[in-house]
């Protein structure tokens, strides 16, 4: 088995395999593929083959792929760091959000989804100070935990976040750990960390959605 079927019998093998090493059910891991420039005709074979959640960095690539893609049964999830003024269409045309990072774009989806069931929403944490990339600080999580849990139309549900740069996936290990014990302590449940590189290590640390794109795809062209 090769091509997109072949890479995701291996990435579910491999995922499985990472957490029953840390004595954990394999089916609490979700595989979010990453779709960023991947056609909507090679989404629908990876969803023919199993796949079912999806995840979209921009608002209107993933908008185009919904509509070439509405007779699949995919739960859409946007992953990407998003202005205010995009929250009416993310609440519209996602069912999970992983990249609240600070209050008025927590604030803006809250105000669109009060005719909706809550939208569950896991906050996005930097981990290490990257000028050029989104995310709450670690000292900030704590705030703003305490700021969303009483916005009824959204679900706080847990952390997420990407790692700085690292040779090896084990150096990545550290990174994973403090987004475990963070969510811990805040009382938070779902962790979405790890990506083509370094899955198994996030997996073996409480991952319990990991987002993979070029380990499924191939690289971008």
């Amino acid at each position: 088995m090769t091509g997109i079927a072949g890479n995701y019998q291996q990435i579910l093998e491999r995922i499985g395999n990472a957490a029953r090493r840390a004595g954990r059910a394999p089916d609490s891991v979700r595989l979010i593929a990453v779709t960023k420039t991947v056609d909507p005709g090679r989404i629908q074979e990876a969803a023919a083959c199993g796949v079912t959640h999806i995840g979209e960095n921009r608002v209107q690539e993933a908008l185009s792929k919904r509509d070439a893609l509405q007779s699949a049964n995919l739960t859409w999830h946007f992953i990407g760091h998003f202005q205010t003024n995009k929250a009416k269409k993310i609440v519209e045309n996602f069912a999970w959000v992983h990249s609240v990072d600070r209050l008025d774009a927590a604030e803006a989806l809250a105000r669109h989804a009060s005719q909706r069931p809550p939208l569950p929403v896991l906050i996005e944490v930097k981990l290490e100070d990257e000028p050029n990339k989104s995310g709450a600080a670690e000292s900030e999580v704590a705030g703003l935990v305490a700021a969303l849990r009483p916005l009824e139309s959204l679900q706080l549900r847990g952390l997420m976040a990407v790692p700085p740069p690292v040779e090896t996936p084990e150096q990545a290990r550290p990174f994973f750990r403090r987004l475990r014990r963070l969510a811990a302590d805040l009382g938070l449940e779902e962790l979405s960390m790890g990506m083509t590189q370094d899955f198994e290590v996030a997996v073996e640390e409480g991952a319990t959605m990991v987002r993979i794109g070029t380990g499924l795809f191939g690289a971008r062209s």
